[in-house]
């Protein structure tokens, strides 16, 4: 490590956790040698060092899946290339069902695989039990299988990372505390540290838990919040010995299951009702720090460990482990360019999957940083999405309850957040509401998605078939069509062009001819300079 401080560089990472380390990695693939690492204590310490270290390979979009693919082939190969070993090993994965929805889930998921070109096979109740023979499945009515699913060591594939980046001329520097982002005209420029200031062309704040304080300090929103975070390690179970079983999912459990070395078994949750954690902000000094235990908090899904495992009912438990992770407000991460400042990238907020993500996650970075635009469409990760209200800190907070568990609830479609509502209002929500609206969420406004009839609650009914709101929708739609409808657009954004040239430049940037009749709209879209769509209006 070098132990002159610079006061300059291209590139500061700001972060010395997994995915801080990838994106100084994969800079460094780029070309990018001038790379600064800055970690405020030591690598890993923030939330890396306590993750379970799942890497699974299915995502719910085909580019997403593409980088959780990418992280899986990069780790398997970091040990030959840097010397340091990672932990990594294809050990599969599991997940159960014990209704017909949960299956049908299962199976939408396995089909969305094998359209991604991943192995999968869906499996019956004695198949299961073949695979994963500690398994309780006289309740299970089908399962699916993943066998490039995997497991790694978190702290490990950290320092690997970080060798990797080093021996391509990165610099990195512990107990180094960065007190602010520094930027002038809407351009960042650079870094404070406890060491002195690093003027740079290129910031990336990959701070973790820290990463909305330090972009508050520019003015830039980073919507996340800890909550504590769960899993229990037994004793050696009788029998397992050094057998790495696949990855073990009961979702309707809220929990997963994983061979620890030693025959251990590591076991961890994601209960319903989260505990949002760090509401006065993140001590400076949380480094390798474990929340209080909290038996009375995980009683149900401690019962539905020993149901799903009856044999861990005769098995200590040698750790009940609490600490904190980031969680967003739509359970997706924040990564890329921020909309406040030119130069500022983000990755963080990373809902539990950070170990997974972060080789992808340092890949896109990588380009992006480098080429001026991602290599492919990020929209649904991208921290452009994220609307001001939601760096609220109330807001933050009760959604953060809610959304822990929501990843393993029912994704159901068109599935309604129910915390941290309403947000904003239309004039008409009130008159709306007295119609029987049944609203949903766009961007924190409450849009009227369907009315119910008189007689009928105007709430969801989630199914994977028509749900009960169709024939209402359908009526609407008629009147609409056959008669005369009324519109509520207070949702939507818009956007005044005018002054000399206006009609020029909208003549480039949008796809179709819009200088048109009075009286007329044009449904267009709005290109970037490589004719990628950033966005659709009239």
């Amino acid at each position: 490590m070098s132990k002159i401080f610079p006061n300059q560089a291209q590139v500061v990472v700001v972060g010395g956790g997994i995915v801080g380390c990838s994106v100084a990695y994969h800079l460094t693939l780029r070309g990018v040698s001038d790379v600064v690492l800055l970690e405020q204590r030591e690598l890993t310490s923030g939330t890396t060092w306590h993750a379970a270290g799942l890497v699974p390979q299915l995502r719910a979009t085909k580019n997403l899946t593409n980088l959780a693919r990418y992280t899986g082939d990069l780790y398997e190969k970091l040990e030959a290339e840097t010397g340091q070993a990672t932990g990594f090993r294809r050990t599969g994965s599991i997940a159960v069902a014990t209704n017909k929805e949960r299956l049908e889930e299962l199976l939408r998921g396995a089909s969305m695989a094998r359209a991604f070109g991943s192995s999968v096979e869906v499996l019956g109740g004695e198949e299961l039990r073949e695979k994963w023979p500690l398994a309780r499945v006289d309740d299970v009515i089908g399962g699916i299988y993943l066998p490039d699913d995997g497991s790694t060591n978190p702290v490990d594939t950290t320092q690997a990372l970080a060798r990797g980046a080093r021996a391509r001329g990165a610099r990195i520097f512990e107990e180094t505390r960065v007190t602010s982002l520094e930027c002038d005209g809407g351009r960042v420029q650079g870094v404070r540290t406890d060491r002195g200031d690093i003027q740079a062309e290129v910031v990336v704040n990959c701070a973790g838990m820290w990463a909305r304080a330090l972009g508050q300090t520019v003015g830039v929103n980073v919507p996340l919040h800890a909550a504590e975070h769960f899993y229990v390690v037994t004793e050696p179970v009788p029998g397992l010995g050094n057998t790495m079983l696949p990855t073990l999912r009961d979702m309707d459990g809220c929990l997963y299951c994983r061979s620890e070395t030693g025959g251990k078994l590591l076991v961890g949750f994601f209960e319903p009702v989260a505990k949002p954690w760090g509401m006065e902000g993140i001590p400076e000094n949380f480094a390798f720090d474990h929340l209080a235990e909290d038996w009375q908090h995980l009683e149900p899904q401690l019962e539905a460990m020993l149901h799903r495992v009856p044999q861990l009912e005769e098995v200590g438990i040698q750790l009940f482990f609490n600490g904190p992770e980031s969680f967003t407000p739509d359970d997706r991460y924040l990564i890329g360019e921020t909309p406040e400042i030119d130069g500022l990238f983000v990755a963080a907020g990373f809902n539990s999957i950070g170990i997974q993500s972060a080789g992808g996650v340092g890949k896109v970075l990588g380009d992006w940083i480098v080429d001026g635009y991602p290599p492919m469409d990020v929209w649904d990760v991208d921290i452009a999405r994220m609307m001001p209200f939601q760096g609220s800190s109330s807001y933050l907070h009760d959604r953060t309850v809610e959304g822990l568990g929501l990843l393993y609830a029912m994704h159901w479609p068109h599935r309604q957040p129910e915390t941290a509502r309403p947000v904003r209002t239309s004039p008409l929500h009130g008159r709306l509401a007295r119609k029987g609206a049944c609203f949903g969420e766009v961007s924190g406004w409450e849009r009227a998605n369907w009315f119910a009839p008189a007689g009928v609650e105007a709430r969801y009914e989630y199914s994977y078939g028509r749900q009960n709101w169709w024939q209402h929708s359908a009526a609407e739609h008629r009147a609409a069509r056959e008669s005369v409808g009324l519109f509520d657009q207070t949702s939507f954004s818009k956007h005044l062009v005018e002054g000399v040239g206006a009609t020029e430049v909208l003549g480039r940037v949008c796809a179709n001819r819009i200088d048109g009749p009075e009286g007329k709209v044009t449904y267009t879209q709005w290109l970037n300079e490589r004719g990628g769509i950033e966005a659709d209006l009239t």
